[in-house]
């Protein structure tokens, strides 16, 4: 009798391992990825799985073998007013796995004040920490494209100069508060030399570009994932 209580017992508890076992399994927090940003992220001129976004979230899947949930507000043309305010209004989870923010480039463009970069970039940037759990860690910002090597920008050394001051802002408030900035517009800057970098709109980034935004993106996406 006690050999069968005892038999039955074991039985219980293997069965309970592996129960528990299968929901961990099948319960993983699903990765959620948030893209912010204008035309750079939206990706203005080429296909829909070809906008960094995309092409991150295919390769964070393939290297961590999960899906990934993206979404994206971003919208050609945007300020950092314009997508504080679409923020608001889309009021995206706040528990995201991952948010890259890419934006300034329409600041510079429409010749608004470098003091509403200077305000509202740290509003959008603590707006990304807040989206990623509170998390900075969760978050990477991403250097403004240089438009001057483009068939439109046509080496203007002007606009060269302006994205530099934005970019050097941006990186600076990220190093003093330990939030991850990745630089990409030296990958830009070999636009007017090798074309295939630039889109068929000839301002924008092609496929071929962002593919290389992603390979300096991706390590340190998996660095934060895992």
């Amino acid at each position: 009798m006690k050999t069968t209580l005892l038999f039955l017992a074991l039985l219980v508890s293997l069965s309970s391992c592996k129960s528990t076992d299968l929901k961990q399994i099948n319960n993983t927090e699903p990765i959620t990825y948030l893209a912010l940003g204008d035309s750079y992220t939206i990706g203005e001129s080429v296909c829909d799985s070809c906008r960094f976004p995309e092409q991150l979230k295919d390769a964070m899947e393939t290297a961590l073998k999960k899906a990934v949930e993206l979404q994206i507000i971003a919208t050609t043309g945007w300020t950092t007013t314009q997508l504080k305010k679409a923020i608001t209004t889309q009021n995206p989870q706040t528990d995201n796995s991952l948010v890259t923010l890419l934006i300034g480039v329409n600041n510079q463009y429409q010749n608004l004040p470098f003091e509403t970069y200077e305000n509202e970039f740290p509003e959008l940037l603590n707006t990304a920490i807040i989206k990623a759990n509170g998390d900075k860690n969760r978050v990477i910002v991403i250097s403004i494209p240089d438009y001057a090597f483009t068939p439109y920008g046509n080496g203007n050394t002007d606009i060269t100069e302006a994205l530099e001051a934005y970019n050097a802002f941006a990186e600076n408030y990220c190093l003093a508060n330990n939030i991850s900035f990745i630089s990409i517009t030296d990958i830009t800057q070999n636009g007017l030399k090798n074309p295939d970098l630039v889109a068929k709109d000839g301002l924008h980034p092609s496929t071929e570009a962002y593919t290389q935004f992603v390979k300096r993106l991706l390590p340190v996406a998996l660095k934060k994932l895992k």
